[in-house]
């Protein structure tokens, strides 16, 4: 997922508040942050790292959005912060991973709105204008319609004759609750004979698959809206950088993944058969393929499991409260293999695939614990032990500056009978008992039989970590569920979508 990053040394012009730009960007510091405000009311601001990845790949469509709105004369600027070299300006708006991007309206600095849309200048650029303008474009003519059509990989227009309607309104609600897709509305016969559109009604014109399609039923903001995200997207989307927050942020939350390498000789024939499969389940399964040579696309191998030899590969994972993972029974990437998985997975029909390492010869010769899938069970519910264990990826650092905490903790109840320090690395293992979101996470097993877990949300020290043991799990614990969500943790799935510092 990355992509060349800006030029070493891009040429610094002036603005006319003296304020540095690169690519029509703005490079803000402490030092003219509020002066940029002033001079520039409307303004997104991305808080970077120069060594993150993410950022990297950002960066061209981020100054061809500036480019596109300063060729239409808009005031709206974008603007960038090295958070790196300025913390205070990073910290003072709450920045936690990279990037970060905010939108300051009307030169107010409290509160600006986080963005949320795609990573493609069209996004970019479409985000803004919904901030600052009508929700949709009155279309006079044809000829706004077109262009409107033409501009955008997807656009939405309402056919409305009458545009104070009730259903005229319900579109421009619509319009309103859609960050990343533009809207029109026209009332022009012209506009109606043109798109050969009989009656009031809205009508998603796309660049691919079938290059539009009709809502139909009962206007209300709900009925499109669900329409609108059921339809956005391609039948089959690439994995990529920009395509990742319309994956995430869509209404369906049952995704298919097709592991292929985009070098195989049969890789246009594997995505013939996935695309022919997608058809049947439109609005109901989103298929979607990752390019499995593709370095940055390794971590998304090892969380299902797979290895790059192992690909091509099918996976499903549903992104309800729980992540579950499926793994069809045949390695055969057929139309109808496909249709079957997926059919046996909308009645219910199929069982989760837990992934379990083979137990290792000496998981229990020092004094922190190895587990995996297959002995998990058997040591964290030993009704006899209370169990303290820390589920980690290896590539995550919090993990890595947890480690030798952790050995020490282990080291210290090595010689308790009833108390076991444990890890799992839950890139590779995973148990249906307990579900894993975030790492690390720390999860205490207390002895019995009612085999309770309590979540540890304490200070990460040796000495927190000791007194929380000491007192069966109750300093520093909450009922497993409880957890913190704003700890500083390395999510899971979602870690493609940005970089943590």
């Amino acid at each position: 997922m990355r992509s060349s990053a800006v030029p070493l040394f891009p040429a610094l012009i002036a603005t006319a508040a003296d304020i540095a730009e690169e690519e029509d960007v703005l490079v803000l510091k402490k030092s003219n942050f509020e002066e940029a405000l002033k001079t520039y009311p409307n303004m997104l601001v991305e808080f970077y790292a120069p060594w993150c990845g993410h950022c990297k790949a950002l960066a061209p469509e981020y100054a061809k959005a500036a480019g596109m709105l300063k060729a239409e004369g808009s005031d709206i600027k974008l603007a960038k912060v090295d958070a790196t070299e300025e913390s205070e300006l990073a910290q003072e708006f709450g920045v936690r991973g990279y990037p970060t991007i905010k939108f300051f309206k009307g030169g107010e600095k409290e509160n600006p709105k986080e963005y949320s849309a795609g990573r493609q200048a069209d996004d970019i650029v479409n985000w803004l204008k919904k901030r600052t303008g009508p929700a949709a474009t009155t279309l006079t003519d044809v000829t706004q319609a077109e262009s409107l059509i033409a501009d955008n990989e997807v656009a939405v227009i309402g056919f409305f004759k009458n545009v104070e309607s009730e259903d005229a309104k319900a579109f421009i609600k619509t319009a309103e609750a859609v960050d990343d897709i533009p809207f029109g509305i026209i009332s022009d016969d012209a506009g109606f004979s043109k798109f050969e559109v009989a009656k009031d009604g809205v009508v998603l014109f796309k660049k691919f698959d079938e290059g539009r399609i009709a809502f139909d039923g009962e206007i209300s903001k709900e009925k499109l809206l669900t329409f609108i995200k059921s339809n956005q997207l391609p039948l089959v989307i690439e994995f990529t950088e920009q395509t990742a927050p319309k994956i995430f942020g869509g209404v369906i939350k049952s995704h298919i993944l097709m592991f292929v390498p985009k070098t195989a000789k049969d890789f246009q024939d594997k995505m013939d058969q996935f695309k022919k499969a997608a058809e049947g389940f439109k609005g109901k399964i989103l298929f979607i393929f990752i390019d499995s040579d593709v370095d940055d696309n390794q971590r998304i191998l090892e969380f299902f499991g797979l290895k790059k030899e192992e690909c091509p590969a099918i996976r499903l994972i549903t992104l309800e409260e729980e992540m579950t993972k499926y793994k069809p029974e045949t390695s055969e990437i057929t139309a109808e293999n496909i249709i079957t998985f997926c059919t046996a997975f909308t009645e219910g029909k199929l069982k989760p695939h837990l992934m379990s390492q083979d137990i290792p010869d000496d998981w229990d010769k020092n004094p922190v614990k190895v587990l995996v899938g297959k002995n998990f069970e058997e040591v964290a519910f030993d009704p006899a032990k209370n169990v303290f264990v820390e589920f980690y990826a290896p590539w995550c650092g919090h993990c890595k500056q947890l480690a030798p905490i952790w050995d020490q903790l282990g080291e210290k109840f090595k010689d308790n009978a009833n108390i076991v320090v444990a890890k799992m690395d839950s890139t590779a293992n995973e148990i249906e008992t307990v579900k894993v979101h975030s790492f690390p996470t720390l999860k205490f097993f207390p002895a019995g039989d009612d085999h309770k877990v309590i979540d540890y949300n304490g200070e990460r020290t040796l000495d927190g970590f000791t007194k929380f043991l000491e007192s069966g799990g109750k300093e520093g614990g909450a009922p497993a569920g409880d957890e913190d969500e704003d700890s500083d943790v390395c999510m899971i799935w979602l870690q493609s979508n940005f970089t943590i510092p």
